[in-house]
């Protein structure tokens, strides 16, 4: 089976946690590869952003496909291949997941998909 999930968000909202709980935000939210991916880019927020939608499509995707227990944001990760290409990993189970993200300078949006064998 397929199952899909999607989020939106706008940039000003990430931007707006990172200036109001700036560590504790993105500790809580972001691997160390994301925030060192992240904090490298031109536009931090733009890419935390991306990320987060990424990992509520994920998760929105995991409890569609019959997760039950609560997905902490920590336990998705969401990286690059060398080509550019997203990838997104869950520490909670050996779901197969396919990720996109897209974002402009105002909204991030991310659709994933968890493919299981039944």
């Amino acid at each position: 089976m397929i199952y899909i999930g999607t989020d939106i968000v706008e940039v000003r909202r990430i931007r707006e946690l990172m200036a109001r709980w700036p560590d504790r935000f993105i500790r809580r939210i972001y691997t160390t590869t994301e925030i060192d991916y992240c904090t490298r880019q031109p536009v931090p927020a733009i890419h935390f952003a991306g990320r987060f939608a990424a990992k509520e499509a994920v998760k929105k995707a995991l409890y569609a496909a019959g997760a039950r227990d609560p997905i902490p944001f920590a336990s998705i990760g969401i990286d690059r291949t060398p080509e550019g290409i997203p990838v997104a990993s869950w520490t909670g189970g050996d779901a197969k997941l396919q990720l996109s993200i897209s974002h402009t300078n105002n909204h991030a949006v991310a659709t994933a998909l968890v493919v299981t064998n039944d």
